[in-house]
C-alpha cells in the first residue's frame, strides 16, 4: 500500500454519510419549501392582485386580446387560487402542475397576442413549478385518498 492510500473502513464512514445525508436532505426540504412561497408570493402578490384590483396595466392587456375583464378576473382567480395552494401541503403538487398549465397558456398568448415580448417568464416559471410537481408528487396520493374517502 503506498503512503499517500489510507484505508476506510465502512463502519468509520457510515455514521458520517448518514449525517450528511440527513442533513442534505433537511436543507432539500427547506430549499423546496422557501422556493414554494417565493413562488407563491408572487402569483398571489405580482400576478394575480394586479388582475383582481383591475390594474390598468392588466385591464390594457386582457382588453387588447378581447377578453376584457371576465378573462382577467378569472385569470387572476385561477393564479390567486393556485398561489395559496402551493402552500397547503396536500395540494401542492396538483397546483404546481395547474399553475403549469397556466403558463403554457401564458406563453402562447404572449406569442399569440403580444409579438413574443415576454414569452420567455411563463416559460422560466415552469421549470421551478416542476421540480415541486415532483419533488411533492407523494401529496397526490394523500389528495386521492382525501377525495375518494367514504363517508
Amino acid at each position: 500500500m503506498s503512503e499517500t492510500t489510507a484505508s476506510v473502513t465502512p463502519a468509520a464512514s457510515s455514521p458520517v454519510i448518514g449525517e450528511s445525508a440527513t442533513a442534505r436532505g433537511r436543507r432539500a426540504r427547506i430549499a423546496l419549501r422557501t422556493l414554494q412561497v417565493v413562488l407563491a408570493l408572487f402569483y398571489v402578490i405580482a400576478s394575480a392582485v394586479p388582475k383582481l384590483i383591475a390594474h390598468p396595466s392588466a385591464a390594457e392587456g386582457f382588453e387588447t386580446m378581447g377578453w376584457g375583464s371576465a378573462g382577467m378576473y378569472t385569470v387572476g382567480l385561477l393564479e390567486l387560487a393556485g398561489g395559496i395552494a402551493l402552500l397547503i401541503p396536500v395540494l401542492q403538487s396538483v397546483a404546481a402542475v395547474a399553475l403549469s398549465g397556466l403558463m403554457v397558456g401564458a406563453f402562447v398568448v404572449t406569442l399569440t397576442y403580444f409579438n413574443g415580448e415576454n414569452a420567455a417568464t411563463p416559460l422560466i416559471l415552469i421549470v421551478p413549478l416542476a421540480l415541486i410537481a415532483w419533488a411533492r408528487r407523494d401529496s397526490n396520493q394523500r389528495l386521492l385518498r382525501l377525495v375518494t374517502r367514504r363517508g
